[in-house]
């Protein structure tokens, strides 16, 4: 088991440039626990995402040793006793959040107080002696006589004017005598009050300022100018200004609730919605759960998303549907005080990770609560969809940057449209390429084509092997994080990533070919440990045909411009389940919903690794696959294989001397580095064991695989991988058989 570092959790992005990450909520099928219908199923919270459970059949494992105190056998419950058990207990609510139990989230809260009251103080300390101390002098006059106004009616009762007045119109003569001599009561009390008040005052006034100190009386002054500025404030234009900006945000009831269903429709005449918990706030906004009437379900409750929104008076994109498993017609929402999506989901965890496992889940993005999105590309090929300028190439490229991290994956990088973005990835990446124009005398389309040649036949190399390893090494014929690790075996993890794919499948001379290939290894790689991933800005039938699009188990579409396309990219019949990328905004970057990746579908965030951030991943992702002796290929100049295929064994061929029925690669390859030193030159000039591999790689398209070769030398026996003179001349025999057939 190789030694990883587990990510740290996301930092508050406040203070960052990054792409703004706004969405338009979806009425999404999320699952949810019925506990906290507010946490998502699958969602992984900081600190558990290098979790691993220990192997059962090693007592060792689960903290047992020989001779330790064994527990007494715990009681078995009969099966459906222990359900309900398990279902009580899931019942039960948290006794403390998250943010107070885990020690992560409690550093992240603590560390958004010091920032948010920092930000705070420093805002109003700039602005109180130039903004809110002339406020207060120019308001402090109004103040004065607002309060002394204020005296004024009270010592005189002018409150009880209108009712003397009302008394005299009506000629009512007794009432009218009963409020004056109840009025010249209290102006006798209140005088005498206010003229005992006022010589106090003036006695205290006098004394303050012939015996107080000066800072005391300037306390004073500042006191009391203060609180006249702030009684002659315009009720439209306060003292002090907001530090932060004040979402509009009201208290959610069941009123509301149910105005919203039966504006939307969701109600009957005899039914209307139950509430089977309490409305209650949930993070940033509240958490409803209703049971809508019978024979209505949450698919109804989808398709009525916007006008729900409207019910409630708030922005369809405050609104999110949760898919509740125990009941086809309870549905959870989320109402976000503002939209959620708005905010930037902050930097990549991988600027902060030493070496990643990708074999095991690593953090991608968030979702719209702000819970870390986990993404796995093991057993599957992914496609990327969205128009030009929504976030497509960063998206795709952080999982290229975990991938990166872990030494032992194997990188091919394809980019069609030759942008600086993938560039840094020449540093670790075993093939590469750009645009589709030659230049240098490289042509990239035909290294494409190359290499997809290349992978096509390490995979179908690959399911033979596999087949073939004993059953204490493969189990039962699958790839295993062992057997990828074994450079002896060479079958590393391995990610085919290809930006801007349209490029290359409309080029009018090899289109049809790459297409092919990409359809093979879409299909039939990510079984054995190969995974492909194609983003494109056109998902049409013409640019990214449909039998290349439906091998992909994996969608992710960000913003696109009609809700057909949504459906191209994320599968036919997604506008139906509700998910629909063309409802995004042009503002929301980085944004989109992933489809495939595993039961449920959901809004991603995806983090942000801008040009500098990735060149440090992809410099520490090379110091780290240099150490673990893995950077292969286009990363340290090895040329590749299929680009001398060609003509690769009748060269073998020249080179072998007459009666060598076996002869040693290294030795091969220096007599071809002689015979075309400027194709094969390269090769010579690599560390024995690499040289080895160039011409294995480079043999085994045609079926010709290496053996250990003994020879004696200077009394000592000596063996070194080699190739044997039949199988070249049987290979050409059956080149040339296809050739003359075709």
């Amino acid at each position: 088991m190789t030694e990883t570092t587990a990510f740290p959790p996301p930092e508050d992005p406040e203070g960052t440039e990054q792409p703004t990450a706004d969405i338009v909520p979806f009425p999404l099928k999320k699952k949810t626990d019925p506990a906290d219908p507010a946490t998502p199923t699958g969602v992984v919270k900081p600190g558990e995402w290098e979790a691993e459970l220990p192997d059962t059949d090693d007592p060792e494992a689960d903290g047992l040793s020989e001779g330790a105190p064994v527990d007494p056998p715990r009681e078995v419950y009969p099966p459906s006793v222990a359900e309900w058990m398990e279902a009580k207990d899931k019942a039960r609510l948290p006794v403390l959040p998250d943010w107070v139990k885990l020690p992560d989230q409690r550093t992240a809260v603590r560390k958004w107080a010091v920032r948010h009251y920092s930000a705070v103080v420093g805002y109003h300390a700039v602005r109180l002696p130039l903004v809110y101390t002339p406020k207060i002098c120019m308001y402090s006059p109004r103040g004065a006589w607002r309060w002394s106004t204020a005296i004024g009616r009270w010592v005189f009762d002018s409150e009880g004017k209108g009712l003397r007045l009302g008394s005299v119109a009506n000629e009512d003569a007794a009432e009218y005598l009963k409020l004056s001599r109840q009025r010249n009561d209290r102006v006798r009390l209140r005088g005498i009050v206010a003229t005992i008040a006022g010589f106090v005052g003036l006695a205290a006034a006098l004394t303050l300022y012939v015996m107080a100190p000066s800072w005391l009386l300037m306390l004073a002054m500042a006191t009391l100018t203060t609180t006249l500025g702030v009684v002659g404030a315009p009720a439209d234009r306060p003292l002090i200004d907001m530090a932060k900006v004040t979402f509009r945000k009201r208290k959610l009831s069941s009123d509301i609730v149910i105005r919203a269903h039966e504006a939307a429709g969701l109600t009957t005449k005899d039914q209307t919605i139950a509430f089977p918990r309490p409305i209650g706030r949930d993070g940033d906004g509240w958490r409803v759960i209703v049971d809508l009437p019978y024979g209505k379900t949450f698919e109804d409750a989808m398709k009525a998303h916007a006008r729900l929104a409207s019910g409630m008076d708030i922005a369809p994109t405050q609104l999110f549907l949760d898919k509740d498993e125990t009941s086809g017609r309870r549905v959870s929402y989320w109402i976000a005080d503002r939209d959620p999506l708005a905010v930037p989901s902050g930097k990549s965890p991988l600027l902060g990770a030493t070496r990643v496992d990708f074999w095991k889940p690593f953090p991608w993005g968030v979702d719209e609560r702000g819970n870390p999105v986990m993404a796995t590309m093991l057993w599957l090929s992914l496609l990327v969809g969205a128009v030009p300028r929504q976030g497509k190439t960063f998206s795709a490229r952080t999982i290229a940057l975990a991938a990166a991290l872990d030494p032992y994956v194997r990188l091919y990088v394809f980019d069609g449209k030759a942008s600086p973005d993938w560039r840094t990835f020449a540093k670790v990446a075993h093939r590469i390429g750009f645009g589709i124009v030659p230049k240098n005398g490289a042509d990239p389309v035909q290294h494409l084509l190359t290499s997809l040649r290349e992978l096509k036949a390490d995979v179908e190399d690959r399911y033979h092997r596999l087949s073939e390893l004993p059953l204490h090494v493969c189990p039962e014929g699958k790839l295993t994080p062992e057997i990828s690790r074994d450079k002896k075996l060479n079958m590393p993890l391995t990610l085919f990533v290809v930006d801007e794919v349209q490029e290359y499948l409309t080029h009018p001379e090899h289109g049809k070919e790459i297409l092919s290939l990409m359809v093979y290894l879409a299909r039939v790689a990510p079984a054995v440990g190969v995974s492909v991933m194609t983003a494109t800005q056109k998902p049409d039938d013409k640019a990214c045909p449909s039998e290349l699009r439906d091998q992909h188990q994996a969608r992710f579409a960000l913003r696109v411009g009609a809700y057909q396309v949504s459906d191209t990219i994320l599968g036919a019949g997604s506008y139906s389940e509700g998910l629909d990328a063309s409802k995004l905004l042009k503002s929301h970057k980085g944004v989109g919903l992933l489809k495939g990746m595993s039961d449920d579908s959901g809004i991603v965030r995806t983090y942000l690794a801008d040009g500098r951030d990735a060149d440090r991943i992809l410099t520490r992702a090379a110091a780290l696959r240099e150490a673990e002796g893995t950077l292969s290929g286009d990363a340290v100049g090895e040329v590749p294989a299929a680009e001398t295929s060609a003509t690769i064994l009748d060269d073998v061929a020249a080179v072998l001397g007459k009666g060598e029925a076996k002869v040693w690669s290294e030795t091969v390859v220096d007599r071809l580095a002689d015979l075309r030193p400027d194709v094969y030159g390269p090769w010579a000039e690599l560390e024995p064991k690499p040289k080895a591999e160039a011409l294995t790689a480079a043999l085994k398209p045609h079926g010709i695989g290496t053996m250990q070769i003994s020879r004696r030398i200077d009394g000592e026996q000596v063996n070194k991988r080699g190739i044997k003179r039949d199988d070249i001349a049987t290979a050409i025999t059956q080149r040339n058989r296809k050739r003359d057939a075709g």
